[in-house]
């Protein structure tokens, strides 16, 4: 089933997709949807929502980031095979992932504009699949990763470029800007995805083709992501992963061809759905509020 949260006349909420719109279940039942995949992992509500007519139209809500505040939002960096070679210095591969962290704050939702900041006109994209953790743990071998995973969505891992230059081994202050990012529209449960080396992940902007590739060009499959990042923390429900974007970003360009206001990116992957945003700028009268 597809799961998200969203807000109505600025009311948060959290509901399920179907072909005849959104549930509501917050108004329905309270809580939210990592409170629901702390409790059970969504499984009573799944049995619920058969049962349940839909409150409102998808395109009659505001998408919110599908985890309102997860615990953590960890960013495995250079994944994909072509990537890493955009990154090559001579020297051999790397043995373990590269990682860093996000806020949610810098991340917007499905429909909502990106917002380009008055500090830099290098806002770049990054097209990814994300999971979401259904069930925690530490220390989860990467034969049991796929029990601890919820589901699936989708994120544009919007990047400062010139501020990830800021420090020698430090890209935290290029990736942590206000709504410079999206994730969603939903998330799809585990049991609706097949193999995740079959996934085929696109990124347009403006219509135009920029990344494609599948998670098989991974240097760290997702089953392993899952058993290094929980060997030095704790897992917890709602925590997200974003398991790296291929190559194709606009710095790769020559010359680069970073994202400007009006411009629109569309990350896709079949039978999980399609994010967009346009890009505006921050300081932008017009912009209207980050959903």
């Amino acid at each position: 089933m597809r799961f998200g949260s969203f807000s109505i006349d600025g009311n948060p909420s959290w509901g399920a997709v179907t072909g005849e719109g959104v549930v509501d279940l917050g108004a329905r039942f309270g809580g939210d949807l990592q409170q629901s995949l702390a409790r059970d992992g969504l499984a009573s509500m799944a049995d619920k929502v058969a049962a349940l007519a839909a409150d409102h139209p998808v395109t009659g809500v505001t998408w919110l980031p599908p985890v309102a505040r997860p615990e953590k939002i960890a960013c495995i960096g250079v994944n994909y095979a072509n990537r890493n070679a955009e990154y090559r210095d001579g020297s051999d591969d790397p043995q373990w992932p590269s990682l860093f962290m996000r806020t949610i704050d810098s991340f917007t939702g499905h429909d909502q504009p990106l917002w380009r900041p008055p500090e830099s006109r290098q806002l770049d994209y990054e097209g990814e699949i994300v999971l979401i953790i259904g069930r925690g743990g530490h220390r989860i071998p990467e034969g049991q990763a796929l029990e601890h995973i919820a589901g699936l969505t989708l994120m544009n891992e919007g990047t400062l470029r010139d501020w990830v230059r800021h420090a020698k081994f430090n890209v935290t202050q290029g990736k942590n800007w206000d709504a410079s990012g999206s994730i969603g529209p939903w998330m799809v449960t585990l049991d609706e995805i097949g193999p995740f080396d079959e996934l085929e992940l696109t990124t347009r902007v403006n219509g135009e083709r920029r990344q494609h590739d599948t998670p098989a060009s991974m240097a760290y499959p997702i089953e392993y992501q899952i058993e290094y990042l929980s060997t030095f923390c704790t897992l917890e429900p709602g925590d997200i992963i974003f398991t790296g974007t291929p190559t194709g970003a606009g710095a790769r360009f020559d010359p680069p061809r970073f994202l400007e206001p009006g411009d629109v990116v569309e990350v896709e992957v079949p039978g999980i759905g399609e994010l967009r945003n346009g890009v505006r700028d921050e300081d932008d009268p017009s912009r209207g509020e980050r959903g």
